[in-house]
């Protein structure tokens, strides 16, 4: 939402600064997102006078002309029709920016004639859509050197704020100076608008058909209107929002949508054919205002007439019936249209527009009278002619909401002592009303705060207002006997494992806990029960069951963004169910391996890599890494034969691998990519144990030992059951056990395999004999062999 400082104070009586305004409205509430203005980018223009227009002598439409100018007097070529001596204009030094025309002005010749700057035109100046000639200043009392903007009209600065979805009142100027009166920045002024009579009765007939869709439709003619440009005060104001003036009847209507957030439409009424309602579209097609065609479905609210549809109602009116210059007798529509429906509307349609984001926001519904006396008040006095008697069809949805309201509230929510006198003063000054005395009030709540629902609402438009920086500061009390909080263990082991895979070159990632139905249904979930009721986006619509669908999501935006090597992880929520216990903590991390090249060679991450990054995160977080099995059974999202899961008897703490590439396909998703999941929670919690602690005074001062094995097995044996099954030979002497080498081919008969390993002998009292070397050994071939089923290779 966009305002211009002299806008708000034709609402608001104040001296305040700009920055005092801004300070305002953020203490109040107001989200200010930029500040523009629009004196700054014009600063090195300024006004000058043209003296003198000779013929170029070497192009019919070039003129050479003779300025005066701040800088000395100017030789200017220019091609404008109406350039000619005695005229004030806005000159353009050479290395001035010239913002329409994105051009920064060089000394040039043009056709041999030397050029020195520029007179501009409103285009040039991004003041106006007109290009046909320069500015011709009015009058004659300007002073060369003069401020451009000052000259324009342009030096206006301009707030653009974030608007609340429950705050629709704020679409409005007048909604927005209401605020920063009750904060004390100044006074409301009355409002200027009145009761407008009519002098004949309306010659259109107004009917509603889909009461559903359109509850309340009030309308005017106002016959014998002159259209045609609208006055200068009126275009600066649009166009210092950044609404294109097109004529006055039109201009009307989208100042008032902004000035009380009042959306309106005009028709041209000798371009109606029969009565003018409101009913439910019928599979047909109408030209809107922006020039496309659209589908009128039977869900939504057309605006028609006997012979066509006119628009769609609370969204875009159409070209048929639009104003032009030559129209002489208008109606005015001022109706009321479903929120939901006009929502659902925009979004079958892909259409953006002014009304359609006050309508599916909430419009005041007692705006409807004097909405429609306020545009015709102002087409009387912009376009003249006369005002028919005002009819409505239909009755827009009563508001009528009292708040019981125990003033004792705002002490115990806030903390702030205030007098009965000052709570209701704040509350009449944004509108509210009823009985205000005794100790629990009957507040009356206004038509344009349907978001006030109860006393907690109250009480915090009363703080709001006072001023949230006034709240008292005070630590909370802990409970008598209660402990320092500390973090729990499961945080612990969470940062503990993020910390370690931040070192590995992980990048940290924070995205929604929600997701597209679509994606959870991928990575199995998407049951109804997970499924918002209110969700803030249609691809935000569904709790998430892995936190992979976002880093899957995120790895591709970067790489649309050429940042194609990337490993990021999330350490968040994800959901399986709604019950109590339905909830659980999830590591992920997705890899998308794309390194640079270079002289010593390349080299892409794959599965064993990510496996390794795993291990690194469990053993941080206190897992047995040691004693984990690895299995291929994996969920249905892993790439099978690429990915594999780590676990602990039947708990899984883990799944690694390349993302299947069928699910990368169905998300639009360029593979491969790999991925992993942790669980933080199926980590068992670490056992004290008694005596001394590992570390190093525990190494023993005996040198270790190793010996190699190779075992001919199954070819499908899974390497890590042989591995496994060597260390369990002799726990207390066998330090570790590493897979060197696997071998297939001539030599090992078809269908085995050979696995070699080498087994490191940690002596701990004494050194090992070579008897008792040989007894170790035999007992680790008995042990593979038992478990393997395979033979000692000879």
């Amino acid at each position: 939402m966009k305002f211009s400082i002299s806008w708000l104070k034709e609402h608001l009586d104040t001296d305040a600064s700009l920055n005092e305004i801004v300070d305002a409205m953020t203490m109040a509430g107001l989200e200010v997102e930029a500040v523009e203005n629009p004196a700054e980018k014009l600063a090195a223009f300024s006004v000058a006078k043209c003296v003198g227009a000779d013929k170029h002598p070497g192009a019919d439409r070039l003129q050479v002309c003779t300025v005066e100018t701040k800088d000395g007097v100017k030789q200017i070529v220019c091609g404008a029709p109406n350039a000619r001596a005695g005229i004030w204009v806005i000159y353009a030094p050479v290395g001035s920016y010239v913002p329409g025309i994105d051009v920064t002005l060089k000394k040039a010749k043009i056709r041999d004639v030397e050029s020195l700057g520029m007179m501009c035109s409103a285009r040039e100046l991004e003041a106006g859509d007109d290009h046909d000639g320069i500015i011709e200043l009015a009058g004659d009392d300007w002073k060369i050197g003069g401020d451009a903007a000052a000259a324009l009209g342009l030096n206006d600065p301009v707030i653009d704020f974030e608007v609340t979805p429950n705050r629709p009142d704020w679409l409005g100027v007048r909604g927005i100076a209401r605020d920063l009166a009750a904060a004390g920045l100044g006074t409301l002024k009355p409002d200027t608008f009145g009761a407008v009579k009519g002098g004949f009765d309306c010659p259109v007939e107004i009917k509603i058909d889909a009461p559903e869709a359109c509850p309340a439709f009030a309308g005017r003619v106002v016959r014998g209107v002159k259209n045609g440009p609208s006055p200068q005060w009126l275009q600066q104001r649009l166009l210092a929002i950044g609404l294109r003036p097109i004529s006055a009847l039109v201009d009307i209507t989208n100042y008032l949508s902004y000035d009380r957030d009042r959306p309106l439409h005009v028709y041209d009424v000798a371009k109606l054919s029969g009565p003018i309602r409101a009913r439910w579209g019928a599979d047909e097609r109408f030209e809107a205002l922006d020039g496309k065609e659209y589908d009128v479905s039977p869900a939504m609210c057309a605006i028609a007439d006997d012979a066509r549809v006119l628009g769609l109602g609370g969204v875009m009116g159409g070209t048929t019936s639009g104003c032009t210059d030559e129209t002489t007798d208008v109606l005015i529509e001022c109706a009321y249209f479903d929120p939901k429906i006009t929502r659902a509307t925009g979004r079958a349609t892909a259409i953006e527009s002014d009304a359609k984001y006050r309508f599916e926001r909430g419009i005041d519904p007692e705006s409807l009278e004097s909405g429609l006396d306020a545009a015709s008040q102002m087409v009387l006095e912009l376009c003249g002619g006369e005002a028919s008697h005002a009819v409505m069809a239909g009755k827009p949805p009563t508001f009528s909401r009292t708040i019981e309201f125990p003033v004792s509230e705002v002490k115990r929510l806030t903390g702030l002592d205030l007098e009965p006198a000052k709570i209701g003063s704040i509350l009449q000054s944004l509108g509210f009303g009823g009985q205000m005395g005794g100790e629990v009030w009957q507040v009356n709540v206004p038509s344009w705060r349907g978001d006030a629902m109860g006393k907690a609402d109250l009480v915090e438009e009363i703080a709001r207002i006072y001023g949230f920086d006034k709240l008292p500061q005070m630590s909370l009390r802990r409970a008598p006997g209660a402990v320092k909080p500390l973090a729990t263990p499961l945080q612990n082991r969470a940062r503990l494992g993020r910390r370690a895979l931040a070192g590995a070159g992980y990048l940290d990632a924070v995205t929604w806990s929600f997701c597209a139905r679509a994606d959870a249904a991928l990575f199995g979930g998407s049951s109804d029960d997970l499924v918002l009721a209110n969700p803030i986006s249609s691809e935000l619509d569904c709790m998430r069951p892995s936190a992979l669908i976002h880093l899957v999501r995120a790895a591709q935006r970067n790489a649309d963004r050429g940042v194609a090597d990337l490993n990021i992880m999330e350490i968040g929520p994800v959901y399986h169910d709604d019950s109590p216990n339905g909830q659980g903590l999830s590591l992920a991390g997705v890899v998308r391996s794309n390194p640079r090249r270079h002289w010593a060679g390349m080299r892409t991450a794959d599965v064993f890599d990510i496996k390794g990054d795993v291990q690194l995160a469990l053993g941080a977080m206190g897992a047995p890494v040691g004693n984990l099995q690895v299995s291929s059974e994996t969920s249905a999202y892993w790439h099978p034969g690429r990915s594999g899961a780590l676990r602990l008897g039947p708990k899984v703490l883990a799944e690694f691998g390349e993302i299947h590439p069928g699910i990368l396909a169905k998300m639009g998703i360029d593979g491969p990519l790999l991925g992993f999941e942790i669980w933080p929670e199926a980590i068992p919690a670490r056992r004290a144990k008694a005596g001394r602690s590992k570390g190093a005074q525990n190494k023993s001062d005996l040198l270790p030992l190793s010996r190699d094995f190779a075992f001919v097995v199954d070819a499908d044996l899974l390497a890590e059951k042989l591995v496994r099954a060597a260390k369990g030979a002799d726990k207390a002497l066998i330090a570790d056990v590493n897979l060197f080498d696997v071998y297939a081919g001539k030599g090992v008969e078809d269908g085995k395999k050979s696995l070699a390993i080498e087994v490191m002998i940690q002596p701990k009292d004494a050194t090992l004999t070579d008897a008792q070397i040989d007894i170790l050994s035999k007992a680790i071939i008995v042990k593979v062999e038992k478990a393997t089923g395979g033979v000692l290779r000879g």
